[in-house]
C-alpha cells in the first residue's frame, strides 16, 4: 500500500499550508493554486486529511471560499478550528474569518 507522504502532490501542499503566518488563513482554492494545482482544492481536503502522524501542519489555517469554516457548524472540528483561529487573533463570526485575514499569496513566493 502507497505512504501517502511518499506522494510530491500531497507533500507540496502540506509544505504550502505549513507556510502559512499564525493570525492569517488561507482558502483551500488558494492552497491548490500555491501548490501548483488550481482547480484542485478538494485535494487539500484530502492531503489535510491524510496528514502523517508527527507532521504538525496548522491545518486550523485554512478554510472554505470566502473564509468560511468548512466543517459542519457545532461539531466538534468546527468548534476546534474556530477555537485556534481565535487563540491567534483572527476575527471568526458565524462560521466565517473576517476576509482582512485571508492573504492575496503566500509567504515565500
Amino acid at each position: 500500500m502507497p505512504r501517502h507522504e511518499d506522494n510530491p502532490a500531497l507533500q507540496t501542499i502540506w509544505d504550502v499550508v505549513a507556510r502559512i503566518p499564525r493570525g492569517r488563513v488561507s482558502t483551500y482554492g488558494e492552497v491548490a493554486r500555491e501548490a501548483g494545482l488550481p482547480g484542485r482544492a478538494r485535494q487539500v481536503g484530502y492531503a489535510l486529511k491524510h496528514v502523517p502522524k508527527g507532521l504538525d501542519l496548522p491545518w486550523h489555517r485554512v478554510v472554505g471560499a470566502g473564509g468560511k469554516i468548512a466543517f459542519p457548524p457545532g461539531t466538534k472540528p468546527h468548534r476546534e478550528q474556530a477555537r485556534r483561529l481565535r487563540a491567534e487573533g483572527v476575527t471568526v463570526e458565524n462560521g466565517r474569518v473576517a476576509r482582512s485575514f485571508l492573504p492575496e499569496s503566500l509567504p515565500g513566493d
